[in-house]
């Protein structure tokens, strides 16, 4: 298996990090960020697997438990604390996320066409990742009340993610574990970040977590198992143009995964709240 410098480079960052925020206390950024990095590396392992076969029901299965989760993470745990900050500002920092979030996603694929050193899917992800973990850690950092459960539901798209780049790396030949920059990139963000402190002003507040929140629900859109000609799921499935009936099983369950992926944290939220 050859090794790649960039991914080994970004997870001794991460190793050389977690001490420092542990000794800062941030001891959920740091939780967060390795797991993270173990449903991304784990995944990428799987789908790097020379022979292996890739499979398109698993990952729908992935993306839509995770996108379903973030989904009802972020309107749960983000939007309410946004406005209670400020409503208005709360509300066009929400906006402003959104938007932000299609316009970096939109003008990053123009980069995959540019003539770089680096690998393109690498690129991508870690670009996203780099800029999750700083938005995670500005919002762990100064709400510390703040549950694991938003976290994890927010980095639960690494594994599926992961498990597709990784498989698109292997068909081209290339080593797949340049993978580990991309996972260890939301802690290397996360826990500088987690250290800021914003000034104690509501409409900044409420603009900084609507922002937030804003972001993460386009990811947790952009990450919807669409089971369309030309996406990502038929491209993993690599089955041809007529396979109607395939594509219309795989929209069933993307549309059953996702309601799961939200009712598992309805469900994790009421128990932890003690049924309340």
């Amino acid at each position: 298996m050859r090794l790649s410098r960039l991914g080994l480079l970004g997870l001794l960052s991460l190793a050389v990090l977690t001490p420092i925020a542990l000794r800062a206390g941030t001891t959920k950024v740091v939780l967060i960020a390795w797991v993270a990095f173990a449903a991304m590396a784990g995944a990428a392992l799987l789908g790097g697997r020379t022979g292996a076969s890739t499979d398109a029901g698993r990952l729908v299965w992935g993306y839509g438990l995770a996108s379903g989760a973030m989904i009802t993470s972020a309107a749960v745990f983000i939007v309410p604390d946004a406005i209670a900050h400020h409503p208005k500002y709360g509300g066009f920092g929400i906006a402003f996320g959104v938007l932000a979030g299609f316009g970096a996603h939109t003008l990053g694929h123009r980069a995959m066409h540019a003539d770089l050193p680096f690998d393109h899917t690498a690129v991508e992800l870690t670009a996203h990742s780099l800029s999750a973990g700083a938005i995670i850690g500005l919002v762990y950092g100064n709400m510390p009340d703040l549950g694991l459960l938003l976290g994890l539901a927010i980095v639960s798209h690494k594994g599926p993610a992961g498990y597709a780049a990784a498989d698109r790396l292997r068909r081209s030949g290339k080593p797949v574990s340049v993978i580990l920059l991309p996972a260890a990139g939301v802690g290397l963000t996360a826990i500088p970040a987690a250290l800021l402190e914003l000034p104690s002003s509501d409409p900044v507040n409420g603009l900084v977590f609507g922002f937030a929140a804003g972001v993460f629900l386009h990811v947790a859109m952009d990450f919807l198992p669409r089971c369309e000609l030309g996406g990502e799921v038929y491209e993993v499935a690599q089955v041809t143009d007529d396979a109607h009936s395939l594509l219309d099983r795989l929209r069933t369950q993307a549309v059953v995964s996702t309601g799961l992926g939200g009712a598992v944290v309805f469900a994790a939220w009421f128990v932890l709240q003690g049924g309340a």
